[in-house]
Parts: structure tokens; sequence; C-alpha cells
């Protein structure tokens, strides 16, 4: 078990040392998704009824799309560099690649949303219990970066992985999306918690089939 939480972690360290290099992933994700936000500002009128309809689709609208360039470039970077084949040659796990690129995926749209939300706050005068976002933060997170990673590597080796990856990505995280959304908009409008629960309850569940399903259909993917 040391030796698997290893491999996850070393496969992890190595796209942070990578990105920490190189800057490529988080900026692309960053700059997509402030213009996002930015655009949207302008387009709608910000009142408080608006924002708590809007806001929350947007927020998560921008992250999903910015974790599809994100997780893009960052493969593509792998075959360039030959990394992906070289990693799938060594002993390492299938699913400790796996996780360990969900790891890496997931603190990197972590640290992206740790900047936007500010901005939203500032932009649409937002008023946002912290405690309860960051769990809902969390799980959606957890389901962008499960389902992002398994189709990017499906899509990488193709020649239109930049239409493929959206495609495959879409239909399936969009559930997970919806919850979310109906999360978020439940927390900055202050309605009930008993609503809250109920849809953080189903964005755990929708969790647990992607923590299930997408490992399992990575090592089927690399296999090929």
């Amino acid at each position: 078990m040391k030796i698997y939480l290893r491999h996850v972690m070393t496969i992890a360290w190595k796209d942070f040392l990578l990105e920490i290099r190189s800057k490529e992933v988080v900026l692309a994700v960053l700059v997509f998704s402030l213009l996002s936000i930015v655009v949207f500002n302008i387009a709608f009128d910000p009142t408080p009824r608006t924002v708590s309809m809007v806001a929350p689709g947007i927020l998560w609208v921008a992250l999903a799309f910015g974790g599809i360039l994100g997780l893009s470039r960052a493969f593509a970077l792998e075959v360039e560099n030959g990394g992906f084949t070289g990693t799938l040659l060594t002993p390492i796990a299938r699913d400790a690649f796996f996780f360990g690129k969900v790891i890496s995926s997931f603190v990197f749209m972590a640290f992206v949303e740790l900047i936007l939300v500010p901005v939203m706050v500032i932009l649409f005068d937002l008023n946002i219990p912290v405690f309860l976002f960051i769990i809902v933060s969390a799980l959606a997170l957890l389901a962008v970066s499960l389902v992002g990673t398994l189709f990017a590597a499906m899509a990488i080796n193709t020649r239109a992985r930049e239409i493929l990856m959206p495609v495959l990505f879409l239909p399936v995280i969009i559930p997970a999306l919806l919850a979310s959304v109906e999360c978020t908009e439940i927390l900055f409008s202050g309605q009930s918690s008993i609503n809250l629960s109920k849809w953080i309850g189903l964005l755990a569940v929708f969790d647990a089939v992607y923590l299930i399903v997408t490992p399992f259909c990575f090592g089927l993917v690399v296999s090929d």
C-alpha cells in the first residue's frame, strides 16, 4: 500500500514540477475562466435575484470548460515529451498513474477556483458560506478531475482531440455539474439547508460512481 501511494504521489509531484516550470496549464485555465466570468458579468444585469440564479452556472461552466482546456494541454505535453508512454512502460499500476493525474488536476483547478471566487465575490457582490462552499467545490472538482482525466487520456492519441475531448466529457459530467450548480445556487441565495443536503448527497453519489468506473476504464484505455 505504501508503494502504491508513493507511486500516486510521484505522478502528481511530477505534474506539479512540470507546471511550475512551464506554467502552461494553470495559466491557460485561469485566463479562460476569468475572461468567461468578466464577459458574463458585462452581459447580465447584476441584480441580487439575477446573480443568485446566473452566477453558479457561470462559475461551473467556466471551470468545466477550463478543465477541458487544461487537461487536454496537460496530456498533450505528456505525449510531446514522451512521458505518457514512458510512464506506462514502468511497473507503476495503471490506476496509480490515473489517481496521480487526478490529484494534480484537482489541485490545479482548486488553485484556479481560489482566484476565481474572490473575483466573482467582487463583481457580483456575493455573500458565500465558506465552509459549505468548500465542501461543494471539493466534490464538484473531484468529479471534473476524474471524468476529465479519463477522457483526456482517451482523446490524446486522436487527430481531433481538441474536438473529441469536450464531446466525450460534457455528456458524462453534466449530471454532476447540474448538482454543483444547484448546490451553489442554494448557497448564494440563502435557501434552506435541507435542499442543500439533498443536492450534496446526489453530488457525492456521482463522485462515488465516477470513482469506481473511471480508473477501471482508464486501465482499459491505456492498455489498448
